[in-house]
């Protein structure tokens, strides 16, 4: 490398002063801000086509899929007021059987929880057949979320 293919002769600026000379790596910075700008050009495309989409739905069409989500949403609310209540008069059910025997309430739940554990840590148990096929398909997908529960 020789001197002279690192110097450059500064032209001066209109009102005379000398300009900064820029780093060597700023032409490189620049591409890749240019190239960020551009992924961001992309993304906000994106979104904007997909907001136009939306609202090149008919509002009576928009409306519908709104109310078919309340109406799940609903559902699921009424299906977790069952299951509550359920659980709530089986724990009664089995304190009022657990009391004649002699048995507390921190022994009924201490089983229950082994009871659970035993399901989600044993591959294929049912306790006893009392859990169909089905559900324990779908405890087996919410496996990490549960264990967490029942610790």
């Amino acid at each position: 490398m020789s001197l002279s293919s690192d110097l450059t002769i500064a032209q001066l600026n209109p009102d005379g002063s000398v300009p900064v000379p820029q780093a060597p790596d700023a032409a490189a910075n620049a591409a890749a801000e240019a190239l960020q700008r551009e992924a961001q050009f992309e993304a906000l495309k994106a979104q904007v086509e997909g907001l136009q989409e939306i609202l090149a739905k008919p509002l009576n069409d928009i409306l519908a899929e709104h109310d078919k989500f309340k109406e799940m949403a609903a559902a699921w609310d009424s299906f977790g007021a069952m299951w509550m209540l359920s659980q709530r008069a089986m724990r009664r059910v089995a304190m009022d059987l657990a009391a004649p025997q002699g048995v507390s309430e921190d022994e009924v739940v201490a089983r229950a929880l082994a009871y659970a554990n035993q399901v989600l840590n044993t591959e294929d148990e049912d306790l006893g057949g009392t859990i169909a096929p089905a559900q324990l398909a779908h405890i087996a997908r919410h496996k990490a979320f549960l264990r967490k529960q029942f610790r």
